[in-house]
């Protein structure tokens, strides 16, 4: 059986940043969690203790990454269509992964989900040393290629609970992806209590 041992939000924000701040030069990481765990909340506090140690930190939310939402609406509001269809994931790796790690560069945001065109953001240069969060959903299992990863893990019951009626036709892709998902974060957290969330420590 697993093992948890309870941590608080800035105690594991610390414990991630120390991790980043010993790595080597420009680093990726990746905290994904359903937008009803606020993954950007945990991204910026964990970015702010990697300032306070000294080095530059920067934030990608994955939902400037989206398709149009011609593309995203295409096969209406099901499983398959949030999964698949949603979230342009290449687009991620090609404007932001792959250029900060490969060039010092990076695209902070590709499309306005809100206003539904283009976000015409233009690409950054990356300091030396700079830590880039990349949060939001179903990020693990996509084999792309982070140096940190860390999971806000929600009960099904406080998936449900938590995600907005508008939403919950996303709950099931939610919950198949996790199921279908082999690839393990180097931290994972039961997440149904974010003031009060547990790390697992032990399998």
């Amino acid at each position: 059986m697993p093992r948890y041992t309870p941590i608080t939000p800035d105690l594991l924000a610390d414990t991630v940043a120390r991790r980043l701040l010993d790595s080597g030069d420009r680093q990726l990481a990746a905290v994904d969690g359903a937008d009803a765990a606020h993954p950007l909340e945990f991204a910026r506090l964990a970015a702010d203790r990697v300032r306070t140690g000294g080095r530059p930190a920067e934030l990608v939310s994955l939902h400037d990454f989206v398709r149009p939402a011609s593309l995203r609406m295409e096969f209406g509001r099901d499983e398959s269509a949030y999964r698949t269809g949603w979230f342009d994931f290449a687009a991620l790796r090609r404007e932001v992964l792959d250029p900060l790690r490969e060039q010092g560069r990076w695209l902070p945001a590709l499309w306005d989900e809100a206003a539904d065109r283009s976000a015409r953001a233009r690409t950054r240069r990356a300091d030396p040393g700079t830590v880039l969060f990349v949060a939001g959903p179903m990020l693990l299992g996509r084999g792309l290629p982070f140096d940190l990863t860390v999971r806000l893990d929600l009960s099904a019951s406080a998936l449900a609970r938590r995600t907005p009626a508008a939403d919950a036709w996303t709950v099931p892709a939610l919950l198949a992806h996790d199921r279908d998902r082999t690839e393990q974060p180097d931290f994972f957290l039961r997440w149904d209590h974010p003031e009060r969330p547990a790390l697992r420590t032990g399998i």
